[in-house]
């Protein structure tokens, strides 16, 4: 499955018979899918529809849904209130004699409050079904136009992560093969910090005790293990991005383990070497959980 931002925009315009609509969606980075809509009035019944044609789309995303929909002027027709317009003409009637005896002209009528208004024909219910089945056959193609365009940066994400997650590998390398991790020069450091502690001690020191606590701390140093974590998570995260599909919250949590590992790695650390690698370690793991933010 291809890997989704959560990051899209999408527009889809359209008619359906006297009615033009228009689709406008937005989606940036969320913890789940909270759907924010604004649907005009005669079309708050649809939402229960949307909610589940987005659920089914998506998983992860702040998401805006705006609707809007107008009429067009052909569809206006005129209403005459007959029993106003009598009213007017008797009252003409009744003043004759004292008003202009001229016909009334329709531009006097129209003048006249409560006598002829202009509305929308009222909707049947023929029609307000066949306008429902276009607005969300055009949610369709919003949504499939938003699908498309978040495939498109999920893309470009997995080849930035995939980039990160070498840089990753790269470094626990570094630091496995650091000198400073050799036998060697591991027996020659511990030999030297006991040296000095015999120096300045006393005869009565316990010689295999003060041994037993090197080997101890030797054993606390040791790195081998978080190393090993780190190849296993980069391996792991390599598979999470193969595999694609709403990868984002595993990754987050691989990302977290990444930073675990580095911060055990720059603590234990006796080499500046090392400290160095872990460090920069820290630093690409920091950007690579930025990135993964961005996953659905």
């Amino acid at each position: 499955m291809p890997l989704q931002s959560m990051t899209g925009f999408s527009r889809r315009e359209g008619t359906s018979g006297r009615y033009r609509w228009a689709w406008e969606l937005r989606s940036v980075n969320g913890k789940g899918l909270d759907l924010r809509l604004r649907l005009p009035t005669g079309t708050e019944h649809l939402e229960t529809d949307v909610r589940r044609l987005i659920a089914e789309k998506f998983s992860r995303g702040n998401m805006q849904v705006n609707l809007s929909v107008s009429t067009s002027e052909a569809g206006v027709e005129t209403v005459v209130n007959q029993g106003a317009l009598a009213a007017a003409l008797s009252l003409r009637e009744q003043l004759r004699d004292v008003i202009d005896p001229a016909p009334l002209r329709l531009d006097t009528l129209l003048s006249i409050r409560g006598i002829v208004d202009f509305r929308e024909p009222e909707e049947q219910e023929g029609e307000r079904a066949a306008r429902d089945r276009d607005l969300l056959s055009g949610l369709h193609l919003a949504l499939a136009d938003m699908a498309s365009m978040r495939q498109t940066e999920g893309e470009a994400l997995r080849r930035v992560l995939l980039e990160q997650i070498g840089a990753i590998e790269t470094l626990t390398r570094q630091i496995e093969a650091d000198p400073s991790r050799s036998v060697q020069s591991i027996s020659a450091r511990l030999a030297g910090q006991v040296a000095l502690v015999l120096e300045g001690a006393s005869s009565s020191i316990d010689q295999d005790r003060l041994y037993s606590e090197v080997a101890l701390l030797a054993a606390k140093a040791d790195i081998r293990e978080e190393l090993d974590r780190l190849r296993t998570h980069v391996t792991a995260a390599r598979d999470l991005l193969s595999k694609g599909g709403p990868v984002g919250r595993k990754l987050d949590f691989l990302s977290q383990e990444f930073n675990r590992e580095s911060n055990t790695i720059c603590s234990k650390s006796n080499a500046a070497s090392v400290t160095a690698a872990g460090i920069e370690l820290k630093v690409v793991i920091d950007q690579f959980r930025e990135q993964v933010q961005n996953l659905e």
